[in-house]
């Protein structure tokens, strides 16, 4: 059947799901980094040029998630009230809109994933996310808390739950493409996706 992973540059998911059978297409502003059925672009003129039966989006979280809320405001004023920083509510507003957008296709199936979110990111969202994993339910010894909101699809089921809680990402050395290695999805749980929710697919 038809799969979009959206927002996804390392082919990793794709591939999980390609592996099983499915016409599995990733979707990016920058190109694929494993060879593939992947489409370069804006991803809602993606979505319109062919009907998906399952979507799986990881829009990008820097302005949504919990741990850089406290960036929406930068010192306090004379008054000693927060100072909002203007341009950054306006990125994060952007985010969540974009968020909502994907979690709103008329698509049958669909799963967004992301960090968890501060209650500004939340309130234009609409909804509270569904479930949390972590990649030591998934054969990875690591720790980074992913939330899932889900359309028509069951909760992932943990399978392989492994030791280890080191936290994912930070130990990364300060670079440009840090954030690539923190956002790719790990192979387990693609695993899992591909596993778990391309047996939804009727």
């Amino acid at each position: 059947m038809r799969v979009l992973i959206a927002c996804e540059f390392s082919g990793i998911v794709r591939e999980a799901f390609a592996r099983r059978g499915h016409d599995a297409w990733s979707c990016d502003l920058l190109p694929t980094e494993i060879p593939g059925q992947h489409l370069q672009g804006d991803i809602f003129s993606w979505i319109r040029w062919q009907s998906w039966d399952l979507m799986i989006a990881h829009p990008p979280c820097t302005y949504l998630c919990n741990s850089g809320v406290r960036w929406l405001y930068d010192g306090y004023g004379w008054n000693m009230r927060p100072i909002r920083q203007e341009q950054r509510w306006d990125d994060m507003r952007q985010g969540a809109e974009f968020f909502k957008a994907l979690l709103d296709m008329d698509i049958d199936k669909i799963a967004v994933e992301n960090p968890i979110p501060h209650k500004y990111a939340l309130e234009i969202i609409g909804r509270k996310y569904d479930q949390i994993i972590q990649p030591w339910q998934f054969g990875h010894g690591e720790q980074k808390a992913t939330c899932l909101w889900l359309k028509n699809l069951p909760k992932l089921i943990p399978g392989d739950i492994v030791e280890g809680r080191e936290q994912r990402g930070h130990n990364l050395s300060p670079s440009p493409d840090r954030w690539k290695e923190r956002s790719r999805t790990l192979l387990g749980i693609a695993e899992a996706m591909a596993a778990q929710w391309g047996k939804e697919i009727k």
